[in-house]
Parts: structure tokens; C-alpha cells; sequence
């Protein structure tokens, strides 16, 4: 019998005595123990903040996302063995996609945020704060990796995907992680583990893994620690409650399961496409992952007056399911991932059926082909129906964690948006409707209440993710019982990893703790032009102020003739009485073009090869002809970028403040350029 191992402290270690005994879902045959008795986890904890942190909290955004790049091309030559042992779990070719590639696919998302993020170990957070009006005096926010140890516990439907949605996060933010998936199917965990060891692409301790019981794990963590967890919303609050959790602050995320559910809108008709994506989608999430999903529909509202054709419907669509063995072709749902899970599935099912009734399936027989129905754990999916979901309070606080989900009449929008309510919080709602004011009024009425949101209908249908695909760039999480966290959510999500620290100083202190130019900061003045300068030679606060230049009538004339622009300020016969301006003024944009003309090194190659955009562009004052414009230009910012092919020009992403004075010295106008600057190669 094969005993899965734990990996502490750089090591591949088995647990001490039989360990818990783990069956193929498939066949009910057993192919493993695991055991995590006789782990220090005291000193795995101090390990991964010694060793992991320690590395990975010194290097780059830019140097982690790239690790993370490696690590998922790595994977992805191992994915025919992992398909292999993720049948084990019961799970068909399309669950294990979502499973494993999905997995591999959030390394792949976050390791393109770092394109987003400075080639430092941390980053500014929002905008600046002048705190004074001499402009001596600032404040801002600045986000610093945390010094403990990210803790995942894992739920058991996605052994591959909840590690690595999570490890993504994490480790980009500059922590390391302790991941303990649940144990009826860690055998699928570790299979990925061992390779991210074996490809030796994250640093010493920035991994580590526990295959059985947590023990006192959560006994030592501490305040620079994170803790997060998915699973039932009773484990999460036990772990929640934790003394040391407590007394330490240590920040804890859950993401519990949830009653989620499906609209149908009231303009909704049989002949309408959006009736069929609607039982299309019904149908997809009670058997994806066979109903194994945090995200599956459990609730499902219909129009009471379109309740029997619906009912039809989905029952016509769930008997076209084929369930067995994944290995066959013609299989659409497999098994659960134990006969734990049945059981507990069938326990939760006799809960909902004192007050609704089956209206398709059986709890107890099923037909699957190639398998045995009886000694794998096979389950048909079960679709009940609840006539009176205001006077049942089961139907929204029972979840059963299979193929189960119940439909239930409504008579308007208003009384949808209360039922939806009614499960206390959910990590997903989905309304399918081509009626805006439908889908606004829902949203609106409901969204306190979930976490993401899906608007279905045949406008968008062909590029829809779906209603249970959380998106590494969107929060994934809901309030309430769905367990009041968040995970993934782009650079949302890094934050959580990460202390945000208020700072306060003076603009040239804040630019030299940020590495980012902070208006008012003294400029570094050069005989070399700043575009002359390779993106190596340049540093953060060169400083280029321009010679003056009129502005004229003449000017903004042919400006407006040029653009187009005739907006009635700008011309000089507008009687300006009752407006905003004393007389004709010039055009923003005039400014600003008349600006790159002062601060661009011109009719000679340099090493800018291009300027790409505007950010942040406002006009402060207006400038009326007469007066005198100059530019005092600033090295903002700089970003490391990677070469897409080998043959690519190496560069970088420089970003330089524009300050437009006149000749009062006051400021006009203020933009952020950003401009691609060639690498010395």
C-alpha cells in the first residue's frame, strides 16, 4: 500500500503509524494511507518564515511573477500523469481540466500581473496626499510583504486548483505557504507537489505540504502569519474561533460553500435563447465536478407561471446525462470523491425532502457505465422541487454537496431578490435574462448578498466563463455564510499578503523610501538630455526643466482649425460674460502637445523608441494667450519588461511626470507619460 508523504522543511517525509485509509472513487478499491502524526509543525511554520520568506520577501514583483511563469510552463509537461491520477478522484477529462489547467492557468494570470507591478519587492498603494500647503509635508501608502507564512486548507473537490489559485497570490506577494489539502484526495496534491519540488524553481521553504490531520498546526501561527480555509461553514468557524487566532490577529480567510443560485427573469420565454442557456447552465452545474463545486447551483427561481415547462426541461436535459467510469468517452459525470461524500450527500438530501419532493433521480440507484454503481461512489443527480420557498427555511440553509439543487416558484423580481437573500450569503448568483432593467434591479437588490455576480443571456453567452467559474482576476468569495473573505482578485488580491503601511515625510524622503518620484521631491539635474539615457542610466528623479514658450491667438487658431476643436472658449469673438473664463483660452491638448514639443530630444535616434500613452492628464488653470509655457520633466517611475521572443529589442516602461507651468510659475496641467526605453542589451 502506498503511503503518501508530507514535504516539511525540504524534506519528503511519511507520517507516523497506519494513517487514514484512501479509496478510488471509481472503483472503491484502496490506493493509499496518509499520516501526518509526528510532524513538528511548530517548526515548519518558523521554517517557511526563515528560509521562504526570507528569499522570496527580497526578491522583485517582477522576479516572482517570472518564477511563477516557470512553474506553470514546468506543470504543463506533467499534465498526461496528472490526468492519470486525477481519474482517482471520479473526476471526468473536462473536471480535471478545470481541475489542473485551470490551476496552472492562475500561475500563468498572476505571473502577467508583475507587468503591472515596479521590479521592487514592494509597491505604493493608491495616490499620494499632500499634508501641507508648502508641499514640504506628504503622506501615502506603501505595501510591504508580510514576514509570516501563508496556511491553506483546502477543501477536497479541487485538490490541483485550490492550491494553486491560492500558492499564486501568495507567493507573487513575496510569502511562502503551508498547503494541507483535505486527505480523501491529497494523493492528486502531492502528485503536483512533487513536481513543483522536483522542477526546483521556488526558492528553499517557499512550499511545504501536509497530507492528513492539521493537527496543532493553528496552535502557532502568528500575527505576520495568513490563514486561509475552504470547506463547510461549521470547520471554518471552529478554525475561525481558534484561541491563537485570535490572540494574534492572525488574519483568516474563509470560503465557505454556499446555497448559490440561478434566476430565471420574468421576460424569459420558451422561444427565447436565453431559455435554453438557462437549463444548459442548470444542467452543467449540477453535473460539473459531479455537483462538487463551492460554486454550484443549489437554488434554483423560476417564474411560478413558467414552473412546469421549466420542470420538464431540466428533467429532459439531466436524463441525457451519461455517468460512469471517466476513462469512457461517452461519460459526461463521474463519481463523488469517496463513499464518505455519498453518504453525507444522501444525509443532507433526506434534510431537504421534508419539505420538497424528488422530481428527478434516485438517492439510492443509478446506472453507470463501465463501473460498478455500488462499489464506486456513483450518485444520480437529483433535481427536487419546493412549491413554497417562503415558509421552508431547509431549502436555503441545507446544502448538499453533490448534483442536488432544488427549484422553487416566484411571482415577481421583488420577491426573486428576497429569496435569494434568504441562503444568507453566497459566493455566486446567476440571472438570465435580455431585460436590463430586470438584470439592474436584480443585481442591485441582491449583490450585498454575493460575492460575483453573472448576468447570462445571448449577448454574451458565447464567451461566458459560466456561472461557477471563479476568474484569477475577479474576487472569488461572498459574505455571510459563503464565509466573508476574498481570494484571487488580481492585484486585489496580492494586498491580502502584503501590510499596508501609512508613511508620512517629505516628497523627497517618500521618493527615495518608494523608489517613484513624488511631486515636489528635489529633481536630479543633468548636462545628458533624459531621453539620451538608456532605461539602466536612468534614475528616479532626473530632471529636465524646458525653455519657456509664448502661446498666441495665433496659436490656439490654428489649433482649433487643425483638431476641429471650435469649442466656444477657445474662440477670441465669444462674448465670455457669465462663463468660466476671462477670455479665449487654449486648448488642453494644445498644452500638451506644445509640451512634448519642449522635453522631446528631437531629430536625432535615441534610445526611447516610443511613446504609448497619457495617464493621469488634468488641466488645473486655464492659459490665456500671452503668457508663457514650460515643462518641468520628471523621471517618475521604471518598469522592467521581458522579452516576448528572443529576437525583441530589450527595453523598459518608463514613466515621467509632466509638469506644465506658466509664467507665474503656477501649474496648468499634469500628466504621466509613459515611454518604451531601450536596455544597453
Amino acid at each position: 500500500m502506498y503511503s503518501i508523504e508530507n514535504f516539511i522543511q525540504g524534506k519528503w517525509v511519511k507520517g507516523e503509524g497506519e494513517g487514514q485509509l484512501l479509496f478510488h472513487a471509481v472503483t472503491g478499491a484502496p490506493i493509499a494511507t496518509a499520516s501526518s502524526k509526528g510532524l513538528n509543525f511548530a517548526d515548519m511554520l518558523h521554517y517557511a518564515r526563515s528560509k521562504g520568506n526570507t528569499v522570496l520577501r527580497k526578491m522583485s514583483f517582477h522576479e516572482r511573477g517570472l518564477m511563477l511563469k516557470a512553474l506553470a510552463l514546468h506543470l504543463r509537461n506533467n499534465l498526461d500523469y496528472f490526468y492519470q491520477v486525477s481519474y482517482q478522484t471520479g473526476a471526468t477529462k473536462a473536471d480535471s481540466w478545470v481541475d489542473i489547467e485551470g490551476g496552472i492557468g492562475n500561475l500563468l494570470a498572476y505571473a502577467s500581473l508583475r507587468r503591472k507591478l515596479p521590479d521592487t519587492p514592494f509597491c505604493l498603494d493608491g495616490e499620494a496626499h499632500p499634508l501641507g500647503k508648502a508641499n514640504s509635508f506628504m503622506g501615502h501608502h506603501l505595501l510591504i510583504p508580510r514576514e509570516g507564512v501563508a496556511v491553506h486548507i483546502n477543501a477536497f473537490n479541487f485538490p490541483v486548483w485550490g492550491m494553486l489559485e491560492k500558492i499564486a497570490v501568495n507567493l507573487l506577494a513575496g510569502m511562502p505557504a503551508i498547503v494541507k489539502p483535505a486527505t480523501v484526495t491529497c494523493y492528486l496534491t502531492e502528485a503536483v507537489v512533487k513536481s513543483i519540488i522536483q522542477s526546483k524553481i521556488l526558492p528553499e521553504g517557499a512550499l511545504q505540504l501536509i497530507c492528513g490531520s492539521a493537527g496543532d498546526l493553528l496552535n502557532h501561527v502568528g500575527s505576520q502569519d495568513i490563514v486561509t480555509f475552504t470547506g463547510s461553514a461549521n470547520t471554518g468557524l471552529m478554525l475561525k474561533s481558534g484561541k491563537r487566532i485570535l490572540s494574534e490577529n492572525t488574519p483568516f480567510t474563509m470560503e465557505a460553500d454556499s446555497l448559490n443560485c440561478i434566476v430565471l427573469g420574468e421576460d424569459v420565454k420558451p422561444d427565447m435563447p436565453e431559455w435554453d442557456l438557462f437549463i444548459k447552465e442548470v444542467r452543467k452545474e449540477m453535473t460539473t465536478k459531479c455537483g462538487q463545486r463551492c460554486t454550484a447551483i443549489r437554488r434554483i427561481f423560476v417564474p411560478a407561471n413558467k414552473l412546469e415547462d421549466v420542470q420538464k426541461a431540466l428533467c429532459n436535459a439531466l436524463s441525457k446525462t451519461v455517468i460512469g467510469n471517466p476513462l469512457n468517452a461517452t461519460v459526461r459525470m463521474g463519481a463523488l470523491a469517496g463513499e464518505s461524500q455519498r453518504q453525507e450527500l444522501k444525509a443532507q438530501v433526506e434534510k431537504l425532502l421534508a419539505s420538497s419532493q424528488l422530481i428527478y433521480g434516485s438517492p439510492n440507484y443509478v446506472d453507470a457505465i463501465d463501473a460498478d454503481p455500488i462499489k464506486g461512489a456513483f450518485i444520480s443527480p437529483l433535481l427536487l422541487l419546493n412549491q413554497n420557498p417562503f415558509g421552508s427555511t431547509d431549502v436555503h440553509e441545507v446544502e448538499p454537496f453533490g448534483p442536488v439543487a432544488t427549484l422553487m416558484p416566484y411571482k415577481h423580481t421583488e420577491e426573486a431578490i428576497v429569496l435569494a437573500k434568504m441562503g444568507k450569503g453566497s459566493l455566486v448568483s446567476t440571472i438570465v435574462t435580455a431585460d436590463t432593467t430586470i438584470a439592474k434591479d436584480y443585481i442591485l437588490g441582491a449583490g450585498t448578498y454575493h460575492g460575483r455576480m453573472l448576468v447570462l443571456n445571448n449577448q454574451c453567452a458565447k464567451e461566458s466563463t459560466g456561472h461557477g467559474a471563479p476568474l484569477p482576476l475577479l474576487v472569488h468569495g461572498g459574505p455571510g455564510r459563503a464565509g466573508g473573505g476574498e481570494e484571487m482578485g488580481g492585484l486585489r488580491g496580492i494586498k491580502h499578503y502584503m501590510q499596508r503601511v501609512a508613511i508620512q515625510g517629505s516628497p523627497d524622503m517618500i521618493t527615495a523610501i518608494s523608489e517613484v518620484y513624488q511631486p515636489g521631491a528635489t529633481g536630479i539635474t543633468d548636462t545628458i538630455h533624459p531621453f539620451k539615457k538608456y532605461y539602466e542610466d536612468l534614475v528616479i528623479g532626473d530632471q529636465l526643466t524646458t525653455q519657456k514658450r509664448l502661446i498666441t491667438a495665433a496659436d490656439i487658431n490654428a489649433f482649433a482649425d487643425l483638431s476641429g476643436d471650435h469649442f466656444y472658449a477657445h474662440l477670441e469673438n465669444t462674448d465670455f460674460n457669465g462663463t468660466m473664463f476671462e477670455k479665449q483660452v487654449a486648448h488642453g491638448y494644445l498644452l500638451m502637445s506644445i509640451a512634448a514639443g519642449l522635453f522631446v530630444d528631437s531629430y536625432h535616434k535615441n534610445p526611447v523608441l516610443l511613446n504609448y500613452g497619457i495617464d493621469d492628464l488634468r488641466f488645473t488653470k486655464p492659459f490665456y494667450p500671452g503668457s508663457e509655457l514650460y515643462i518641468r520633466f520628471t523621471c517618475k517611475e521604471k518598469i522592467r519588461q521581458d522579452k516576448k521572443e528572443p529576437t525583441d529589442i530589450d527595453k523598459g516602461i518608463v514613466k515621467w511626470l509632466v509638469e506644465m507651468m506658466d509664467d507665474s510659475d503656477e501649474l496648468v496641467g499634469i500628466a504621466t507619460i509613459l515611454t518604451m526605453v531601450a536596455r544597453k542589451g
